[in-house]
């Protein structure tokens, strides 16, 4: 083919303008993109296809680089691998992984015997006595572009199992069982529910929810094996849009505890576990603001709820209460202690584990129950993230414990509660000769406008020299909302950045919870501009301290990290050379305005009601990122990444921004994955080249494609 014969570049995709007018609070605005929302509309899907093929072009010189960072994630990864087992009844169960295959294989052993704690050490190529395959997520997934697991629960005797499976991206799941003894798939069938279907502890039943049209879960369902899915009554409904629901049994199988909360207010009701058609007993009366867990334990042979509460606790204190008289006489176990986030409280026969948050880090300690004291469990490294899981047993001699720091692949402990010794059954293998001791990290902290200090962690590689010698190109991450923390973590994928020179940093801005519920509070609602103003300050020290320059600087956020990210970059486009932005939630206040969109009516919690209040309405339209691009300033280059399917954040608040920066002139480029849903694409595969996809945009506008 000659020059001449080459076909001419795409155009950047125009979308119609369609306007109509949104009017609340006498402020009337236009909107010429509205019409993408809808999705029926095959103009719609025409134009996402038009900017995805316009994507496709403007990045196709990235193609190899992507291969290459696949091939390093893949690379790095152990293909074929186990998990470490966990006990539950007289079994062990675990994961697998198999080269080439895209979803993990659930698979059982049985114990050696009833004092059998040690989980067996299983290697890849040597086989199990006594396994059996539970489920293969492949096999399952086969004939469909989507597969997810939303439940995954075997009874306590170990006879049958339920799965729930989602194959459009909608998380909406439908519920089946399977006989393990015989390999039979029983009749009963429960479509359309929620995540988080459990067994009743006898396996007569299954507790399941169920989501209005707005997407929030409002109902939770018993049905009983056997019988028809039209007979399944109803345990507990919340009319209430502000509140979702849920359901879920105690480690001791003495109560199913059904929970209604919003993001400022909770409540529990408990209903005897061998009685599950019985009036459940509310814990507590919902009190607006109040927010409060309940937990089971028994001591000195007495029923008692522990419950962690902010009831005139910012930070939260943790009391006893007996479970016949719960609003009875409360016996103060831990005291609030302002700046130690109290977390949550996990109740076992012999003792409890305390999470909790202080110093910017999450943090876990042993609870004696006759005495109230509480003991650590110490690490060593200076930023980490650890805490419980995997413990389904009431009554275990150790403590399964999950660790991570930003250097410290996932590892798995179980502490010995007894001599208080800490187990490694295993860490994340990193394949290609990985040493943590070549990577380095930090904390270092920000000035803020208002004189705030705000976290940052860093972390690199040591050989392009420490952080801040020299300006070196630069990663910068972020969320901030929902009191949601950012923890040190590990990722295979990061290590293709930081070996090409690139310094990851977290900002731990306000709306998140990493330094204690005022963190959070002083960055929602009317405080909201704290947490993009906070991003910005941490983006211009690390500028200021030399770490980094603005044409090497690529900022990134999802969700509601995606707002942070649209918000940033109206404030200050000329602090970034990038912005990656991840199903961003950039189209706030239509959305927010909305209540019969998903989730509108709980989250005025967090962001405000800007339908019946002028002063959040004005506040919001401040700055949501829609509203308030600008035409007196270039851009920065653009990615945002959604999908089709997404019941969270819908495609059309990234496709309406992308339309409207494309407007000013920005480089702005927009992926849609057309079957997909707020996670992205599924199959750990197919999610190693979407991250493969984004880190080649994110390196070539550093100058760093032609590694």
């Amino acid at each position: 083919m000659t020059l001449q014969d080459a076909p001419a570049p795409l155009p950047a995709p125009i979308a119609d303008a369609r306007p109509s007018t949104r009017s609340h609070h006498g402020d009337d605005v236009e909107d010429r993109y509205e019409w993408f929302r809808a999705k029926e509309d095959a103009a719609v899907v025409a134009h996402l296809e038009a900017e995805n093929a316009y994507t496709a072009e403007r990045t196709a010189h990235l193609e190899g680089l992507r291969g290459r960072i696949f091939d390093e994630i893949k690379g790095r990864t152990q293909e074929t691998d186990l998990s470490v087992p966990t006990r539950r009844g007289q079994w062990w169960y675990y994961g697998r992984t198999v080269e080439g295959e895209q979803y993990g294989i659930q698979c059982r052993a049985p114990i050696s015997s009833p004092d059998d704690w040690t989980p067996p050490v299983l290697a890849p190529d040597v086989e199990v006595p006594g396994e059996q395959v539970l489920l293969d997520g492949n096999v399952e997934a086969e004939g469909h572009e989507f597969f997810s697991l939303g439940s995954f629960e075997v009874t306590a005797d170990g006879s049958r199992l339920l799965y729930g499976v989602d194959v459009a991206g909608d998380e909406r799941y439908t519920v089946r069982v399977r006989d393990l003894v015989t390999g039979e798939q029983l009749p009963d069938e429960i479509p359309g529910t929620f995540a988080g279907a459990t067994f009743s502890p006898d396996g007569r039943f299954i507790v399941y929810t169920t989501v209005d049209d707005a997407w929030r879960p409002d109902t939770v369902w018993l049905h009983e094996l056997g019988t028809s899915v039209a007979d399944d009554v109803t345990l507990f409904h919340e009319p209430d849009e502000r509140y979702w629901v849920g359901a879920g049994f105690t480690r001791s199988d003495r109560y199913l505890m059904i929970e209604a909360g919003s993001s400022i207010t909770s409540e529990q009701l408990i209903v005897d576990a061998t009685d599950l058609r019985a009036q459940p007993r509310v814990i507590w009366p919902r009190t607006e603001g109040v927010e409060y867990d309940a937990t089971h334990a028994i001591v000195d042979g007495e029923d008692v709820l522990y419950i962690v509460h902010n009831d005139g606790a910012l930070d939260f204190e943790m009391v006893r209460v007996t479970a016949s008289d719960p609003t009875g006489e409360r016996t103060v176990v831990i005291p609030h202690r302002p700046g130690q986030r109290l977390l949550g409280m996990s109740a076992f026969r012999d003792w409890g584990v305390v999470a909790y948050r202080r110093e910017g880090l999450a943090r876990i300690g042993m609870l004696d129950y006759r005495t109230g004291g509480v003991s650590e469990i110490g690490f060593d490294e200076p930023l980490y993230a650890a805490g419980p899981g995997g413990n389904p047993e009431w009554a275990p001699p150790v403590l399964r414990i999950g660790y991570v720091s930003f250097v410290t692949p996932s590892t798995v402990y179980d502490f010995d509660v007894a001599t208080r010794e800490l187990l490694l059954r295993k860490r994340q293998p990193v394949l290609g000769g990985y040493d943590a001791e070549d990577y380095a990290q930090a904390r270092v902290w920000a000035p803020a406008q208002d004189g705030s200090s705000i976290p940052i962690s860093l972390v690199w590689k040591r050989s392009f020299g420490d952080a801040g010698e020299q300006p070196r190109p630069l990663h910068l991450y972020g969320y901030g909302s929902y009191e949601h923390s950012i923890e040190p973590g590990f990722s295979v994928a990061r290590l293709s950045e930081l070996d090409r020179g690139v310094v990851f940093a977290v900002a731990h801005v306000r709306g998140g919870g990493e330094m204690g519920r005022q963190w959070y509070e002083n960055g929602k609602l009317l405080r909201k501009r704290n947490t993009f103003t906070d991003f910005v300050d941490c983006g211009r020290y690390l500028v200021d301290e030399g770490y980094t320059t603005p044409d090497r600087m690529v900022a990134e956020g999802g969700s509601a990290g995606g707002l942070l990210m649209g918000a940033v970059t109206n404030l200050a486009p000329e602090l970034f050379a990038g912005v990656l932005a991840v199903v961003p939630f950039v189209d706030a206040l239509t959305t927010i305005l909305d209540p019969s969109l998903p989730l509108t009516v709980i989250e005025w919690d967090e962001w405000g009601d800007p339908l019946h209040n002028a002063e959040v309405y004005a506040y919001m339209k401040s700055y949501s990122p829609y509203e308030n691009v600008r035409t007196d300033t270039p851009y920065p280059r653009i990615l945002a990444v959604t999908s089709l399917n997404d019941t969270r954040v819908l495609y059309v608040e990234p496709a309406k921004w992308v339309a409207r920066l494309r407007e000013v002139g920005a480089d702005a480029l927009l992926k849609c994955e057309m079957v997909a849903g707020h996670g992205g694409v599924s199959g750990r595969y197919n999610a190693w080249k979407e991250r493969a996809f984004e880190l080649a945009w994110l390196l070539d506008v550093l100058g760093l494609a032609d590694d």
